[in-house]
């Protein structure tokens, strides 16, 4: 298991000590996440207009919202990746098939060549009696 990573990063003007598993670039990642979502609220009269509590809250309900909408994105991507493994499978499933019968055309084709090749010689040696 890998250690925990602490890193100091600054987010609406304060500094916090974070800490993950994760690296201290995907942590300092995080961070700026949050401070340019806070920043970008704050360009908002409205939003600056509200109670501390209310702001947080709403950051909070707009981070859910960013997350709720990344997944779904995510579920879609790994329902459609299911959809073409599958896809994947059947095509593979049909080459083998195909590759067989293809082997079945060309096996049966060379004893027929093997066969008229016999009949040639046959109605060869019968002409020439």
């Amino acid at each position: 298991m890998s250690s925990k990573n602490y890193i100091d990063v600054v987010i609406d003007g304060k500094i916090y000590n974070i800490g993950g598993f994760e690296s201290e670039a995907y942590l300092q990642k995080v961070a700026s996440y949050i401070n340019n979502m806070i920043l970008e609220f704050k360009k908002n009269e409205d939003f600056r207009m509200q109670k501390p509590d209310m702001q947080r809250i709403l950051l909070e309900i707009n981070i859910a919202n960013d997350y709720f909408k990344a997944k779904k994105q995510a579920d879609l991507l790994e329902d459609d990746l299911s959809i073409k493994e599958k896809e994947v499978y059947d095509l593979k499933h049909e080459l083998i098939l195909s590759d067989a019968k293809a082997q079945t055309a060309t096996d049966e084709l060379e004893n027929a060549l093997e066969k008229i090749k016999e009949l040639e010689k046959e109605i060869i040696r019968l002409q020439s009696k």
